[in-house]
């Protein structure tokens, strides 16, 4: 029988690369690791870490008892969390959400929401996707909104077992460029047309992803600054700083800004729910997540169209 403490111990050696330091983050003594990983590996009949003087590789065995050790965790941290909330005075609800998506899309949703459940105890957390994920995971959010570019969602088939990844909408990215601009009032542009402007990012995140938009365009990227706010990007390209791309749900300037549609291949931010897979109907979680379909919806616009 698999001791659920020592695939805690395995997994602790395998996040910090040698028995020393998971014995120091668990608060062991490396001895003691050291019996629990041969204990394990008397268990199961096959050997789960090898020792080197570079650290500590896994075998494919404790490779894969190590992703056993990550779903125990995440369903007993559940588990805990749902415990609390049964045992609570009110229920309770818990949504992660990054800036953007909280600022322009939860307002709606959540309003309707507590129209419909005032009984509901709610705790919204403003989180980015990377720690959003692990907080569903875990048990701690009950649903998160997320967002990701190029690439696969942040929840896939076979990445992370026990959620799931509902799309609810594109969020094309727009142009925005300083009052006066030579390509202002146009209705769009090639980014190609920019290979002599200098950029404002408006999410550190988005600077490998526009590099390779500008690399298709036959331009390199010329950054004159770099952000982790929309609106403050916002405000450096109408004071003429530089240009810069913005997603549709995060605009947020006046008429005298202009902002450009950027003709194909268009950049855009893809926007969804994480949620759990659970065994049992959570009626709230549900009722959110409608909410922020229908608020989706709303805020939606057809790709050709000015904002």
């Amino acid at each position: 029988m698999i001791d659920v403490q020592r695939l805690r111990v395995l997994r602790a050696v395998a996040e910090h690369g040698s028995f020393n330091r998971a014995a120091g983050a668990l608060l062991l003594t490396p001895s003691a690791v050291s019996q629990h990983i041969a204990a394990l590996e008397r268990a199961v009949g096959h050997p789960v870490a090898v020792r080197s003087t570079r650290g500590v590789t896994l075998t494919e065995p404790g490779r894969l008892l190590v992703e056993a050790a990550e779903s125990i965790s995440a369903e007993l941290d559940q588990v805990r969390h749902a415990i609390d909330r049964l045992t609570a005075d009110r229920p309770r609800l818990t949504v992660a959400t990054f800036t953007s998506g909280g600022r322009h899309l939860l307002p709606a949703a959540l309003s309707r929401f507590v129209d419909a459940h005032p009984e509901v105890e709610l705790t919204v957390l403003e989180r980015e996707p990377e720690d959003a994920v692990p907080m569903v995971r875990g048990g701690a959010a009950d649903l998160a909104l997320a967002y990701h570019f190029d690439g696969p969602p942040p929840v896939r088939p076979g990445g992370r077992p026990g959620l799931d990844w509902v799309p609810l909408m594109e969020d094309p990215l727009w142009l925005v460029l300083p009052p006066g601009h030579r390509l202002a009032g146009r209705p769009s542009v090639e980014l190609a047309e920019l290979r002599a402007d200098r950029w404002v990012l408006g999410c550190l995140k988005t600077e490998a992803f526009l590099r390779r938009y500008a690399e298709l365009a036959g331009f390199d990227l010329r950054v004159a600054a770099s952000t982790t706010d929309y609106f403050f990007a916002q405000t450096l390209a109408a004071a003429g700083v530089g240009v810069s791309l913005v997603p549709h749900v995060s605009l947020s300037l006046g008429p005298e800004s202009p902002v450009v549609r950027v003709e194909p291949p268009r950049p855009a931010r893809h926007i969804g729910l994480v949620l759990p897979r659970r065994r049992r109907p959570q009626p709230y979680a549900e009722a959110l997540t409608a909410a922020l379909t229908t608020a989706a919806a709303t805020a939606r616009t057809p790709t050709g169209d000015r904002p």
